[in-house]
């Protein structure tokens, strides 16, 4: 019988664990942790997860700020913005909401934000510290990954895991957090020009999926005993939900389920982990 990894529990007691240490901070009379949000346009997820995040700094005890822009925004009108929060003293961390309308370029505004306001751990400096095992903002989702595997005492030494999909804020650097010391797993990336896909699931002790593929990976692609975590998160239409649609993860859960030892959930498995480590980032540049 599997267990599940229930990110939502997880995330909890670290938001209660963020929420002790805003306490510690006010009764010593320092300025408790400050993030702001930028939000362009109204894509229908990111409204979601901006307001996930504002409301997860209410209950920890931080300030939050969100800063909405018409999608007509220039791209040099946003860079302004940008360049606001990186001289604002009193923002610790803040992150620009993705996507963005196709007129601006993602990768400009992302190397515009100061490295030590990247929280979302998307700047190349901060990328770079990752690989070279120096101390730096990691990317919200894999580091929300890693700590599940810790909080649940699954062992990663010596063990062989499978990172599915090759993203440079998701698949790459978690395969470098996990061969990093401390972890220390074998790690195989695989993405959609890996031959014989599933003869190198098969031999995963450790598998992550993280592809934006529904149900991709099937009961006969896993081996007994082995742990997964699906990070996907795709909306499928579905008319019996009331917003139409309902979170698909890459792993087909009915089929996978009954084979593992752990496996995460869609939704309520890596997606608010990804939320507390935001949190957890927020901390870390505040006491900077």
């Amino acid at each position: 019988m599997y267990q599940l990894i229930d990110g939502k529990k997880t995330s909890a007691e670290i938001r209660q664990e963020l929420s002790e240490a805003v306490k510690q901070m006010k009764s010593k009379g320092i300025r408790v942790p400050h993030l702001a949000a930028i939000l362009v346009g109204n894509d229908g997820a990111s409204e979601t997860y901006v307001s996930n995040k504002v409301k997860a700094c209410e209950e920890i005890g931080f300030d939050s700020t969100l800063l909405r822009f018409d999608a007509s925004i220039t791209e040099s009108q946003l860079l302004e913005e940008v360049e606001k929060m990186n001289n604002n003293s009193e923002i610790d961390g803040y992150i620009v909401q993705l996507p963005l309308p196709s007129h601006i370029s993602e990768e400009r505004i992302i190397e515009a934000v100061s490295p030590d306001k990247d929280v979302d751990g998307y700047h190349p400096v901060n990328l770079g510290r990752l690989v070279a095992g120096l101390p730096g903002f990691i990317s919200a989702t894999p580091m929300g990954v890693i700590e599940l595997l810790k909080r649940y005492n699954i062992k990663t030494s010596g063990a062989r895991c499978v990172v599915v999909g090759r993203s440079v804020n998701v698949g790459r650097p978690l395969s470098i957090l996990l061969s990093q010391k401390g972890m220390d797993a074998t790690v195989t990336v695989v993405h959609s020009r890996t031959r014989d896909l599933k003869s190198v699931l098969l031999e995963a002790d450790i598998i992550i999926a993280a592809l934006g593929s529904p149900a991709f990976i099937k009961g006969d692609m896993v081996k007994e005993g082995a742990v997964v975590i699906d990070i996907g998160t795709t909306r499928v239409a579905d008319p019996s939900k009331k917003s139409g649609f309902r979170l698909c993860g890459d792993v087909d859960f009915e089929t996978v389920a009954h084979k593992c030892s752990y496996i995460s959930p869609v939704p309520g498995g890596v997606g608010p982990m990804t939320i507390a480590s935001l949190m957890l980032n927020t901390l870390q540049a505040c006491r900077r």
